[in-house]
């Protein structure tokens, strides 16, 4: 039997279309198990699915994983790459669930990100493909192209294994928006702290920020960005190289870095690392802009991986495709589609006030152009915001996650939804574990503040999962 199962994966998903794959068991897990795999395969995309006259198409990465898959009508898990290069199958929680149900897992990276790009430059007039309705195309497209695969390595014909896509933030949205528009393509969607509501002004993330880092935290944060804009408007070289952000000369710039490095504490599930030193800071009455900046530099740019660089201008502009260029990538979509401008309330904001509207427009039109902007009344209507008319989908959000205020948080039947609360769970806790980030292998929730917590909404999932799966299964369908 072995026998046989070796000779099926080595032979599984040769592409026909010129694009040449690696086999099966090429595959190898790395030696810290952040991915499942990092084999490289390749698609042929179409770039404009709205033009009957188009016909160009563009290579599109993915990535598979059948460790677990049980041949031959086993699920197949789609897990949904969102605004950054795809450098394979992460190792989280997706991969607890993919033995439990005996699926294969793929993973398609998205249009224009990583080495996804239909063009050698990145100019404003050739990030027109670059939506998220396209990229709802390209799902549909790959997902029926992988299942006729393999129904030629399976000599069958007209077979549809169940799918279940999943997805986290952006790619959350992703999920659920996928479910809505092509409920005949797979069985029902995860959506993990998915940001299904375009917001202009999304005031109420810094005020969740607030929330989540507690009164004295967030008194002490608050006192910080005054103590910073003071500095900014007396001195601010000095200022700015204390954060090691000379580059930045926009001030609105530095002031959304400063702000930024605040909330990824909370966001992905590290709060003591921001608040413990300032508070200790505070009580000592030492330096306070002196210990935020310590921890800027220290966990935010050095241990947690951020570039200064991700917040200038200058560099948002550049259109070259060399290195990566998700942040110019990613702002585009922003000032075309969603927006979610993290601007601060009239009252009791944690970041700078300058931080504003003005601020974000100013940003769309330098770094893209006039006439740039984002409709969110357009997607709103076209996706339904939270107020998504699908079914199947299972929302999961973390009590501490800002971004939670863009997701669908009330449940109904065909539309669960579940609040993960501890203390540090924070975006895609279902999925990751805590902390979010960096990556725990098997999103193992052990340090999560109240693992029970997580284990219970876990628990959740695989019902919706089964459930949904089941009745693909006995009405003969990929989806019902």
């Amino acid at each position: 039997m072995l026998a046989l199962l070796i000779a099926f994966f080595s032979q599984l998903l040769i592409i026909s279309n010129g694009i040449s794959t690696s086999q099966f068991f090429l595959q190898q897990i790395n030696s810290e198990n952040k991915y499942l795999t990092k084999e490289e395969h390749w698609f042929n995309q179409t770039l404009d699915h709205f033009s009957p006259y188009d016909h160009r198409t563009f290579g599109q990465r993915y990535y598979e994983f059948l460790d677990h898959f049980r041949i031959p009508d086993g699920p197949i898990f789609l897990k949904i790459c969102g605004e950054s290069a795809c450098s394979g199958i992460p190792n989280d929680y997706l991969s607890v669930l993919a033995k439990k149900f005996g699926a294969s897992v793929v993973s398609l990276e998205h249009r224009y990100y990583g080495k996804s790009t239909p063009f050698k430059s990145l100019t404003t007039g050739n990030l027109k493909y670059l939506s998220s309705k396209q990229a709802l195309f390209d799902l549909a497209a790959f997902r029926n192209f992988y299942q006729e695969s393999l129904n030629v390595k399976l000599n069958r014909s007209n077979i549809e294994n169940p799918w279940f896509f999943f997805g986290t933030s952006y790619s959350g949205a992703l999920s659920a928006w996928f479910r809505l528009k092509f409920p005949h393509l797979t069985c029902g969607s995860l959506a993990s702290s998915a940001v299904v509501q375009a917001v202009y002004s999304f005031s109420e993330f810094d005020k969740q920020v607030g929330e989540s880092a507690g009164p004295e935290c967030k008194t002490t944060l608050q006192e910080i960005t005054k103590l910073v804009e003071a500095r900014l408007a007396s001195n601010p070289k000095d200022v700015k190289s204390l954060f090691g952000a000379d580059e930045l000369r926009n001030d609105g710039d530095f002031l959304y870095f400063v702000a930024d490095a605040a909330v990824t504490a909370f966001q992905y599930g590290s709060p003591d690392k921001l608040c413990i030193p300032l508070l200790e800071a505070k009580k000592s009455g030492a330096d306070l802009v002196n210990a935020y900046a310590t921890y800027v530099k220290d966990y935010y740019v050095k241990t947690f991986g951020v570039s200064v660089k991700t917040y200038n201008q200058e560099n948002l502009k550049n259109t070259v495709v060399n290195g990566d260029t998700s942040d110019r990538l990613w702002w585009f979509q922003v000032c075309t589609e969603v927006a979610y401008f993290q601007v601060a309330p009239m009252n009791d904001s944690i970041r700078s006030s300058k931080v504003d509207t003005r601020y974000h427009l100013d940003l769309c039109r330098n770094v893209f152009g006039a006439g740039i902007y984002p409709d969110v009344d357009a997607t709103n209507l076209y996706y339904g915001g939270t107020k998504i008319a699908g079914s199947k989908i299972v929302f999961t959000n973390g009590s501490q996650d800002p971004w939670r205020h863009a997701s669908k948080q009330t449940s109904s039947p065909e539309l669960p939804s579940y609040i993960i609360s501890c203390h540090n769970c924070g975006h895609g806790t279902d999925m990751r574990g805590c902390p979010q980030s960096p990556l725990v292998p098997e999103g193992d929730a052990k340090n999560c503040s109240s693992p029970d917590a997580v284990r219970r909404v876990r628990e959740k999932i695989v019902e919706h999962i089964d459930l949904w799966l089941s009745q693909c299964q006995v009405s003969g369908r990929s989806s019902m």
